[in-house]
């Protein structure tokens, strides 16, 4: 009987779920089988012989990790920069959506917000070679202005600290814009009539701001760091890669580009499918830890 309901039910959206079927296959095949592979981290991996033909070797691989000094090197970057990007990046966004809210012009309004988007499509590639052309040495159009004022050039792409300034400032301008997209919709939803009463009550554009705006938005501002919080284990491999050099290694090391030279230059595959592991597991806990403090402040969460 209940599977005659059931049955129904799925043919009475039988054209939905046919919708459904691309997504579902993609996710299938491109998400769920190749988790497989996580079974590498446990074996002593020879890619001739194959997943299935490779010989068994517990934890062993990952207990070689925890003792290098290297594999905790990069955790602590990774750690770091994520830490740094997001205290800029996290408030910035939320200043910057605001700002854009209160803009009475459209017109002003959309070139400003397609001028703020443009900077996420454009590759790291290119976001690098505009770094170098402003930050560099010798050539670096900041450091030129510097000298021209009798000022003695900064060292950003080679010393350890300006390194990281500059990693923040990068990822900042690159998707600062981007980020301002789930506020704005936000923003759209808070009640007009609350403006318009606390308007008549003499409240000031600041009040109306912190009294009204902010705490409209403050569920998708949690929902939003818990998210940001949840890949602080993870991060770019593009970004490092191509903006770090062997001048700022001890900084500019971190989990992708460690794995990235262990996996493909290397081919110690087990070693890396290791850390990809850990890495996915401790964001696993972080993101459960976040959550669970959201709840314990009154906040809805996300899980």
């Amino acid at each position: 009987m209940y599977f005659e309901k059931t049955a129904k039910k799925v043919w009475g959206y039988k054209w939905v779920y046919l919708m459904l079927l691309p997504v579902i296959t993609y996710y299938v095949l491109f998400k769920y089988v190749p988790m497989y592979g996580v079974t590498i981290a446990f074996k002593d991996y020879n890619v001739f012989k194959g997943i299935t033909e490779s010989p068994w070797c517990g934890i062993d691989v990952f207990r070689k990790l925890f003792k290098s000094k290297n594999f905790w090197n990069a955790i602590r970057n990774t750690l770091m920069l994520n830490m740094s990007t997001l205290l800029v990046s996290f408030p910035l966004t939320i200043i910057v959506s605001l700002m854009l809210n209160e803009v009475r012009s459209r017109h002003f309004k959309k070139i400003t917000q397609s001028v703020l988007y443009l900077p996420h499509f454009i590759s790291w590639v290119v976001v690098t070679g505009i770094a170098s052309n402003l930050f560099s040495m010798t050539n670096g159009s900041i450091n030129r202005a510097l000298e021209n004022m009798g000022k003695d050039p900064i060292p950003f792409m080679s010393s350890n600290g300006w390194w990281i300034v500059t990693f923040v400032i990068c990822n900042v301008w690159k998707e600062i814009g981007w980020g301002t997209i789930i506020y704005l919709a936000a923003l759209t939803g808070v009640d007009e009539s609350l403006y318009e009463a606390a308007y008549l009550d003499g409240a000031t554009q600041f009040q109306r701001l912190i009294y009204i705006t902010l705490p409209s938005i403050k569920s998708v501002i949690v929902t939003m760091l818990i998210l940001q919080i949840s890949k602080m284990m993870s991060i770019g491999l593009d970004a490092p890669l191509l903006l770090g050099n062997k001048k700022v290694a001890e900084v500019s090391e971190v989990i992708s580009t460690y794995t990235y030279r262990l996996g493909i230059e290397k081919a110690k595959y087990s070693d890396s499918t290791a850390i990809g592991l850990f890495q996915s597991l401790i964001n696993i806990i972080i993101l459960f830890i976040a959550d669970k403090f959201a709840k314990a402040i009154g906040e809805d969460g996300i899980i």
